[in-house]
């Protein structure tokens, strides 16, 4: 640790980690409540997230009244406000203490994989326990994740310290010659990439009906390494009862001759996902964007569609 982290600038960052160290003191009820309030209270104030999304999950669930839209929105934000407070849980809970809340089910189909001899991809989504999902899979085996830089040196400190203590090993997001790399070295990665993306290798792919730009490198990526790719989900139980996590086995048939085919086929693993457990899901995320200007503006205001 370097001496500027200590820097006036840095003071905030240093009490928001202390609050997190505090809070990850509480017992396992107590926090879910306090996220649970936390999130009720951010649901009521004119932040965009909160318009972001109602209309995802407008354009997702048409089959339901704005009234039920309105409830899963109001569930939605206590889910949000219980990942935060997933945040200290997963970065100094103990290995004992996350056997008693998380039941890891399918290890056996990651050892497997391993043993295949050509790397793992663990294909996740933007679920509300994200943060919590990866410190799991560090229950099962050394496990790299793909990450955004942070210009602040204190909180990437932070990340890198907490992230990377059970195993973990972090690769740039961007940095794809480092993912193909792991893979050859017959490492896992956990990979996360249903959300917007625009750049080179982009396709117009559905999610819940509706075609949006979707990243199709987990296709790619397999047919160059040959690495099994095992979808993961970790589900949040009702109340105080912990977590499931879950590890599919091996997608069969994958890769095959089309990205976009394999890309869509995960694509509705991830709204069965959803099904279970909607208010779980990353809904305020700006997920339906186009690759040209004739795409709908469903947001409001095209300057949106740059963010």
């Amino acid at each position: 640790m370097q001496l500027r982290l200590f820097a006036p600038r840095y003071w905030p960052t240093w009490m928001g980690l202390g609050v997190l160290r505090l809070l990850a003191m509480l017992p396992f009820p107590a926090l879910l409540a306090v996220g649970r309030a936390l999130g009720a209270l951010l649901r009521h104030l004119p932040i965009r997230f909160v318009r972001t999304a109602r209309r995802n999950i407008e354009l997702c669930f048409p089959e339901l009244d704005a009234q039920a839209r309105e409830r899963l929105l109001d569930e939605h934000f206590k889910s949000l406000g219980m990942a935060l407070m997933e945040v200290p849980l997963a970065w100094w809970i103990t290995p004992e203490q996350l056997a008693k809340i998380v039941r890891i089910e399918g290890a056996e189909h990651l050892h497997s994989a391993v043993a295949r001899g050509h790397g793992v991809i663990l294909l996740t989504a933007h679920f509300t326990s994200l943060e919590l999902a990866g410190r799991t899979l560090l229950a099962v085996a050394p496990v790299k994740f793909l990450y955004r830089p942070t210009k602040n040196e204190v909180l990437a400190y932070a990340l890198n310290r907490f992230r990377c203590g059970y195993g973990g090993s972090p690769i740039p997001k961007d940095d794809i010659r480092a993912f193909i790399s792991a893979l050859r070295k017959n490492e896992c990665v956990w990979y996360a990439p249903d959300q917007s993306y625009r750049k080179k290798g982009a396709e117009m792919v559905p999610l819940f009906g509706i075609p949006a730009a979707t990243n199709t490198l987990t296709s790619r990526l397999a047919r160059m390494t040959g690495a099994a790719v095992l979808p993961y989900f970790l589900q949040r139980l009702p109340g105080s009862q912990g977590y499931v996590a879950r590890i599919h086995p091996p997608l069969e048939n994958f890769p095959s001759e089309s990205s976009v085919s394999d890309t869509a086929r995960f694509n509705r693993m991830i709204e069965a996902q959803v099904r279970i457990a909607p208010e779980q899901y990353l809904w305020i995320h700006r997920r339906f964007k186009g690759l040209t200007e004739d795409y709908p503006d469903y947001y409001g205001g095209r300057s949106s569609r740059q963010t």
